[in-house]
């Protein structure tokens, strides 16, 4: 039986659900996924999460689709980025086929939650990777804590699909260039919470952010990609090493190609943002949200109309919604069932050994 939630008027905001996944990893294995009702998790005061920053975490959804099915959007990519994370951190991530296990009970017990198709709504999930070893040293972890949990959530913009006015960020870097940018360390997250904030009071709803080398190249919006639509219909994502490697932006690029776009994934100079036709930002919790405006350095610059997306950013946010609640052919496999169906990703996908060195996370094979 459905939760009576107004599922249209949801925002993304924490929601609390019947239950999560934990999975415990102590002597060298991990341990079976537990289904707990009780969202206090007890830590050890000295835990290396709370000391030295060993913590991680995903985002993904699950969907309601057009026949009713559930199904979850690249999940597997997920898996292999948090495993990439962990490599970096040097904490022991769980396995693909872990990963997937946690997230199939966590929907299973909270199946009343995913939000009905045509609310325009959708379960967010949100693995998250601790270190629970109690140490005073600088040193990994040997034991730690993987959980899931879920939320149902509506847009990340409560404006939905429209245009916001963003600001370039140069009195704080996110990221350093050999850093931890290109994972997702929880970490990353505080590191720009500042810079953000001070965006907002200043009336910018998001914030650019520039190489921390030289602040002449763009990384990433505070919580998203960059993504920049050419008058020659020319798509364009920076390659930095300080970028998280996106999945909504891997699926996009691959979507604009379908498309007969040329994909330019390079360093993008600041100078170039007047060559923009149209600029989104992109990512798990927004999918895109379109940028009317980008103030920098004394400058404002436009891009398309003030009230409505571009043309091309609104196709490919149709595009990917439509593959994403199964109303448009799903040509690449992305979808995966979460009720024992099998997985349309590679057979090769689903090996992973969830060792503590994390695998690299390929350009079209990121989030």
């Amino acid at each position: 039986m459905k939760q009576k939630i107004n599922w249209r008027e949801l925002g993304f905001t924490y929601m609390q659900t019947d239950n999560f996944i934990v999975v415990e990893y102590h002597n060298g294995a991990w341990g079976k996924p537990q289904c707990r009702a009780d969202t206090m998790i007890q830590l050890h005061i000295g835990a290396s999460c709370l000391h030295y920053g060993q913590a991680a975490f995903e985002g993904l959804k699950a969907f309601t689709r057009r026949d009713g099915s559930i199904g979850l959007f690249r999940p597997l990519e997920n898996a292999r980025r948090m495993n990439a994370t962990a490599g970096r951190l040097v904490m022991q991530a769980p396995s693909e086929e872990l990963f997937m296990e946690a997230i199939r009970l966590l929907i299973a017990n909270n199946r009343d939650w995913v939000p009905p198709y045509g609310t325009g709504a959708s379960l967010y999930i949100r693995p998250l990777l601790i270190g629970t070893t109690a140490r005073v040293g600088v040193k990994p972890a040997d034991d730690y804590l993987f959980a899931v949990l879920c939320m149902p959530v509506g847009p990340y913009y409560k404006n939905g699909f429209y245009p916001v006015k963003a600001y370039v960020q140069e009195q704080y870097d996110r990221a350093a260039p050999l850093g931890v940018g290109n994972v997702k360390a929880s970490g990353n997250y505080s590191a720009g919470m500042l810079g953000d904030l001070e965006g907002k009071e200043k009336g910018f709803p998001i914030c650019l952010y520039l190489d921390s080398a030289t602040h002449t190249f763009i990384d990433e919006f505070g919580t998203s990609n960059f993504l920049g639509i050419t008058g020659d219909n020319r798509y364009v994502t920076p390659d930095s090493t300080s970028v998280l490697p996106s999945i909504t932006n891997s699926s996009l690029q691959q979507i604009a190609a379908d498309f007969g776009m040329k994909v330019e994934r390079r360093r993008i100079s600041l100078k170039e943002l007047p060559e923009f036709n149209e600029i989104g930002a992109c990512g798990t919790a927004a999918v895109i949200t379109p940028i009317y405006s980008i103030a920098c350095r004394g400058k404002v610059y436009t891009f398309g109309k003030e009230k409505e997306a571009g043309t091309t950013l609104t196709k490919l946010f149709k595009r990917i919604q439509g593959i994403q609640y199964g109303e448009i052919e799903d040509r690449h496999g992305w979808m995966v069932g979460c009720e024992g169906e099998r997985s349309n990703e590679s057979e090769a996908g689903r090996k992973g050994n969830g060792k503590r060195q994390g695998a690299a996370v390929g350009d079209q094979d990121e989030m």
